[in-house]
């Protein structure tokens, strides 16, 4: 029969409640109803993965009126909560109040990450809230490892011994990611870090090394840097932020700078070699010739799909098939949320594509709309970007024109003591906003007027026309409108 966990109510991460927007047919069964129901349980939807995708489509599932059987191989909640974006951006508040001269040493910092995560005194984080939150809506959580077994069957190996089958007419896979390890010789031997131990390490390294610098490996440089640790960021492409705006990636890396980390771009990593340095840290040899080195290495080079051992076959898929291009449906009762269905990973992005799939699958008119993806890294200076760059606006064949203010002179500049930068690509014929990046105070808050103006396409005169509170780093991006609105005009 199906096992579930139940628990107390544990931390918030972040999971909310889902509309009631309709009724499926069938209703929600009840765990009592499902174990009396022998080795076999029916439901509406099976969930394969119970991170910030899986927990998203549960929850509207549920609210809508169908049984919802939900597996995880591991922790309830998925990465964010535990090893990613929450402990990350605990991690750089403690960071920024040390950094200023508050009293916020180390030791404070990873009390209250391990509170964050439910870490405190013991080894591995307690997903039991999330757990609780799940079942209390009428969710059955199964621990252990599923794989397909044909159309719109699941066999979960629990973790129990057992084994259960699991028969739904929408299967949802909700797998996640993993931290991609990179074919370098002698990197096992250094037991590099990925996010996980990065963000949960309750002692600070000697020296840190990160290879890549995507938003998770400048978060953590910035943070153990303010903390005191020599911290290096060797990048294979020209700049970190690949995929954030260019003026957003040289802010951080000014930023970075600051606060002593040593950033060197456009070098790759050729082989590591063990305790091979004079203190006993790893040594990592670039293709320039030259060699860094770290008491810790951290991997930052992007992230794989555990997609490979989950039984896609069955179906009829070639796992190396999947293009991830955010459509969500792979066939009939089958759909792909999450990192691996793409087009983008982030945890915003999951939610979206947790419900969207759910609501697809119940026949709602709707179809992923990819637009207005805002993309946001939380180091000093925080950084935002939605849209297309100019480059990437005259690539796809806009007619485009970019427009940028410097937040150092403006008023929220001057208040705050703060550096930065808004830039707006606007479409010279449609008069339109094509996308808009910041760096600066709250640029993870203010990019949110400019991802509902693409996404809806507002005129730019009605952005010009829109009034923006002073001091903010929103009211530069107004003030940007208003000059885009007279250039144009002109």
């Amino acid at each position: 029969m199906i096992t579930s966990l139940h628990s107390n109510t544990g931390r918030n991460h972040g999971s909310r409640d889902a509309a009631k927007t309709g009724i499926m047919c069938g209703g929600s069964r009840t765990t009592a109803q499902i174990h009396a129901g022998g080795p076999k349980a029916i439901f509406d939807f099976v969930i394969i993965g119970a991170g910030a995708a899986g927990e998203a489509a549960a929850f509207l599932s549920l609210a809508r009126g169908a049984s919802v059987a939900i597996v995880e191989r591991d922790l309830v909640g998925g990465s964010c909560p535990f090893f990613a974006c929450m402990p990350s951006k605990t991690l750089l508040h403690g960071a920024a109040v040390h950094a200023l001269g508050g009293h916020y040493p180390w030791a404070q910092a990873s009390a209250r990450r391990d509170w964050m995560i439910d870490r405190e005194g013991v080894p591995y984080p307690d997903d039991t809230g999330h757990v609780h939150r799940l079942e209390e809506v009428g969710a059955t959580v199964v621990r252990g490892r599923a794989r397909l077994d044909g159309p719109g069957r699941v066999i979960v190996a629990r973790q129990d011994g057992g084994e259960q089958v699991v028969e739904a007419r929408e299967v949802v896979v909700a797998v996640g990611s993993v931290s991609r390890w990179p074919q370098l010789e002698g990197l096992e031997a250094v037991e590099p870090w990925t996010n996980r131990e990065a963000t949960s390490t309750r002692e600070l390294p000697r020296s840190l090394l990160v290879l890549g610098g995507g938003p998770t490996g400048v978060e953590m440089a910035q943070v153990f840097a303010r903390y005191g640790v020599p911290v290096t960021i060797v990048e294979s492409n020209q700049r970190i932020l690949t995929r954030d705006h260019p003026r957003n990636s040289a802010a951080v890396t000014a930023g970075l700078a600051r606060d002593g980390v040593i950033v060197l771009t456009g070098r790759r990593a050729l082989r590591a070699r063990a305790g091979a340095g004079g203190d006993g840290a790893h040594v990592v040899d670039l293709d320039d010739g030259s060699s860094v080195a770290g008491h810790r290495v951290m991997l930052s080079v992007g992230r794989t799909f555990p997609l490979a051992d989950i039984g896609l076959e069955s179906v009829g898929i070639d796992p190396a098939s999947i293009v991830p291009d955010g459509r969500l449906r792979l066939r009939a009762g089958l759909w792909l949320i999450g990192d691996p269905a793409g087009p983008e990973l982030h945890t915003h992005v999951s939610h979206y594509q947790g419900e969207l799939a759910v609501r697809m699958a119940l026949g709602d008119p709707v179809t992923p709309d990819y637009r207005a993806i805002p993309r946001c890294t939380y180091t000093d200076p925080e950084v935002a970007f939605v849209g297309l760059s100019l480059d990437g606006a005259l690539a796809a064949g806009q007619d485009a024109v970019e427009f940028v203010a410097d937040v150092g002179t403006s008023a929220k500049g001057y208040v705050s003591e703060a550096d930065g930068h808004v830039t707006i690509v606007v479409d010279r014929a449609a008069r339109v906003l094509l996308g808009a990046a910041i760096a600066g105070p709250g640029a993870g808050e203010a990019i949110h007027a400019a991802v509902l103006a693409v996404k809806t396409r507002v005129p730019i005169d009605v952005l010009a026309d829109t009034i923006h509170a002073f001091p903010t780093t929103a009211r530069v991006l107004g003030l940007l409108y208003i000059d885009a609105a007279r250039a144009l005009a002109s």
